[in-house]
């Protein structure tokens, strides 16, 4: 890689690492280029050269590729799931919190989300037996959300202060009835 380009990596790096702060921090009402730009040490209209429009920057920042999910066996599946409790309650990327953080209030903070979480339901579901697999896949995948979205956004003190093996102890009754086979 030439000099140059290289350069040029680095400071792209640089604006979307102060975006995905902002935007986790503000959410993507409260973030304007010139405050990313300012972080970022570089000019507003570089922001843009790069990036084109606050969308396009967000939809980069935000970009967060699913976990792979084991196919097969549900307990092992669930036992994946909950494995990811680590993560979700530790200290999360800055681009998955800005678009928790967002999702609710922006429309392409949503259409993130929903790819994301599309694309971790149609694994889970391929994971899982029965006709009504995407469905249950949708459900584990929004009970693991909740958990999220109440331990970093919400902060509720009922989950912050508990161990990730207590909150799995509970979760893997429920986790493994919606994943194993249904009787129709």
């Amino acid at each position: 890689m030439t000099e140059r380009a290289e350069r040029r990596r680095r400071t792209e790096q640089r604006i979307l690492e102060a975006a995905r702060k902002l935007f986790a921090d503000l959410g993507f009402e409260r973030t304007t280029i010139r405050a990313v730009a300012k972080a970022a040490e570089v000019d507003p209209a570089l922001v843009m050269q790069y990036f084109g429009s606050k969308q396009d920057l967000f939809s980069e920042a935000v970009r967060v590729a699913p976990a792979p999910v084991a196919p097969g066996d549900t307990d092992e599946l669930v036992e994946q799931l909950l494995g990811s409790l680590g993560m979700k309650m530790g200290e999360l990327p800055q681009g998955s919190l800005a678009m928790m953080r967002s999702m609710l209030t922006h429309p392409e903070a949503a259409a993130s989300a929903r790819a994301v979480l599309s694309r971790q339901i149609h694994q889970i579901g391929e994971s899982i037996p029965g006709d009504d697999a995407r469905m249950r896949a949708a459900l584990m995948t929004t009970i693991m959300l909740g958990v999220t979205v109440g331990h970093q956004l919400l902060e509720l003190d009922e989950l912050r202060g508990v161990p990730q093996a207590d909150i799995a102890r509970v979760l893997r009754p429920a986790l493994k009835a919606i994943a194993g086979p249904q009787a129709e």
